[in-house]
């Protein structure tokens, strides 16, 4: 059964360079994908044109150079969609990562130099044909990741590939060929010519695309990936790089706030600071960081606390429901119980003793409504420093603490929360923090 059926917008752009007398094939991703019975948006072309022949096809209103010098140009279709069209090329030579190249070959040069067989299948809209001279289709019917020619060869033109093998194997559930695994695995020791922008994206593509991600982190540990890219992951257990694998499903449309939160239950199992190192190395956003290290964080400080207290027969006390909201933060609720439950998941799997899910779910809903209802930080007090120095307690340090106190006197009963009550306290604590100076003085 033919699946490969390009939208309008597509055949438009490859109906254009067929007119100026250009070949034009469809391949990558979207063919391997459509073949697959998979949706994909992104359908790029191999042509015979130049670059410059492309631009003058199209115009330079409807062209963007993203590649020239790789003889790529973007076309913009009819919903202003880009499409990469590129010139057919062979790799002239390369560093592992960058290559030149050479125009003016044919499809089957062009075919050769890709990464793996699944990826060098080209399909002409005009013919209706299908060229596949390395048994990519076959590969996808026996469900097999294979390097196109020599994977030894492959590997050492680009150090990316190990990563991207390992990816679509995880992505679509395939084997990797043993040749091709053996040539990951002498390619692993190579992988630090890799930029870390490269190698963040590897991972964040592993993230967002594949439902089950250790089946990746697994390959990456046994192939030495981690160990030469992420030493601290190298060491980490099975259980430890599962944890991913039960959050955020990836789909459309896409949730930009899901992959960190798969970022922080893959980091985990490290301190707060390993963390930070190591998306600080893969040079991931100031945001992505901040919003890792706050979870792992809070996973560390009360992860144990609350197992415990889900496990037990007793009924949590709200002071410690109100407690530990004040420590996770009103605003990080959702993604700490998600974390948690991931984490207590994993550990269930292995036959350990951990919360259920219906224990964490109606702590949830008791979490909503302290983080509605209750005065659980500083700004929620009736009162602040400024009425605390009004009431003749100066400022410096010990203010700050008769903040905290106070706080901390509300959390466990919130009906203590008025400002009669809090100044009287407040000037009382005073009093007797003075009273102890005096005696020690």
């Amino acid at each position: 059964m033919n699946r490969l059926h390009p939208p309008a917008a597509v055949l438009e752009i490859a109906e254009r360079l067929e007119a100026a007398g250009y070949e034009a094939w469809c391949v990558g991703g979207a063919v391997r994908d459509a073949l697959l019975g998979h949706d994909h948006l992104d359908w790029d072309f191999a042509t015979s044109a130049t670059p410059e022949q492309v631009r003058a096809t199209f115009g330079a209103r409807r062209t963007i150079p993203v590649g020239i010098e790789f003889g790529t140009v973007g076309v913009l279709d009819r919903d202003n969609a880009m499409h990469e069209v590129t010139t057919f090329r062979r790799d002239v030579k390369t560093d592992g990562r960058h290559a030149e190249v050479a125009f003016g070959v044919s499809l089957e040069d062009d075919l050769a130099r890709r990464d793996f067989t699944i990826n060098a299948i080209a399909y002409s809209p005009k013919l209706g044909a299908i060229r596949d001279p390395f048994g990519g289709r076959q590969d996808l019917e026996r469900r097999i990741i294979r390097a196109v020619g020599d994977p030894e060869a492959r590997m050492r033109e680009d150090r990316l590939r190990a990563l991207r093998a390992i990816r679509f194997a995880a992505r679509f559930g395939f084997a990797i060929d043993d040749a091709t695994r053996r040539a990951i695995v002498n390619s692993a020791p190579h992988l630090g010519r890799l930029s870390p922008e490269r190698v963040k994206q590897e991972l964040d593509k592993t993230m967002e695309q594949v439902r089950i991600p250790s089946a990746a982190f697994e390959i990456w540990k046994a192939s030495g990936a981690f160990a030469t890219l992420i030493p601290a992951l190298d060491i980490a257990s099975s259980r430890a790089l599962r944890v991913p694998d039960c959050l955020a499903v990836p789909g459309l449309p896409k949730r930009p706030a899901r992959r960190p939160l798969r970022f922080a239950g893959l980091l985990c199992s490290l301190t707060e600071h390993t963390a930070i190192g190591v998306l600080t190395s893969l040079r991931a956003s100031k945001v992505e960081i901040q919003t890792v290290a706050l979870l792992v964080e809070r996973w560390h400080a009360l992860g144990a606390t609350i197992a415990d207290a889900l496990t037990s027969t007793e009924v949590v006390a709200e002071g410690n429901v109100r407690r530990w909201v004040a420590r996770i933060g009103r605003m990080h609720i959702g993604s700490f119980l998600r974390l948690a439950s991931a984490v207590w998941a994993v550990a269930r799997a292995e036959g350990a003793d951990a919360p259920r899910p219906e224990a964490v779910r109606v702590l949830y809903r008791r979490m909503q409504r302290v983080a509605l209802r209750d005065p659980i930080d500083l700004g929620s007090l009736a009162v602040d420093g400024d009425d605390l120095r009004r009431a003749g307690i100066p400022p410096g340090p010990a203010l700050g603490k008769i903040l905290q106190a106070l706080l901390e006197a509300v959390i466990d009963d919130p009906s203590r929360n008025s400002t009669d009550w809090l100044l009287q306290e407040g000037r009382r604590m005073y009093e007797a923090a003075q009273s102890k100076q005096d005696e020690r003085g």
